[in-house]
């Protein structure tokens, strides 16, 4: 997720947290940040062994990216993804019939699409994610 507008910007779904699950998402995110990052970023994670991975680490500071955990019992510091996986659940997932895994994550992905580019925010300006990043673009062109 970009905290300048709440988008989600890398997704990567699997049945296990392997090394390579955490890896799709971060090459997903790396072209973006290298194109529209001005200042550091930072990537935010928890304490999960595939985020201490050297792999992961190296490729972070490949890239220049600050890596910033949360302490144990800090889930605070992740508040903004944990809110974006309640409203995910709330709303495409509670109630609904048991499906496979493959449709699940279909329905996943959908819904990110809709997140990002129809679900409006009040603190956006109600604008999606999406429209505030390039109306904001606008504004600064």
């Amino acid at each position: 997720m970009d905290l300048y507008n709440g988008e989600i910007i890398g997704v990567s779904m699997a049945k296990r947290p392997t090394l390579d699950f955490v890896m799709a998402s971060l090459h997903q995110v790396l072209p973006i940040v290298e194109k529209q990052a001005i200042y550091r970023t930072t990537i935010h994670s928890d304490q999960g062994w595939h985020y201490q991975h050297n792999t992961w680490v190296k490729a972070l500071k490949k890239k220049r990216i600050f890596q910033s955990m949360s302490r144990k019992g800090t889930c605070a510091d992740n508040a903004a993804m944990e809110n974006f996986f309640g409203l995910l659940k709330q709303e495409m997932y509670y109630g609904e019939a048991l499906v496979t895994f493959e449709e699940l994550k279909q329905r996943i992905e959908q819904y990110i699409t809709y997140y990002n580019n129809e679900r409006i925010k009040q603190k956006l300006a109600g604008m999606s994610p999406v429209q505030y990043r390039l109306h904001a673009s606008q504004l600064a062109a």
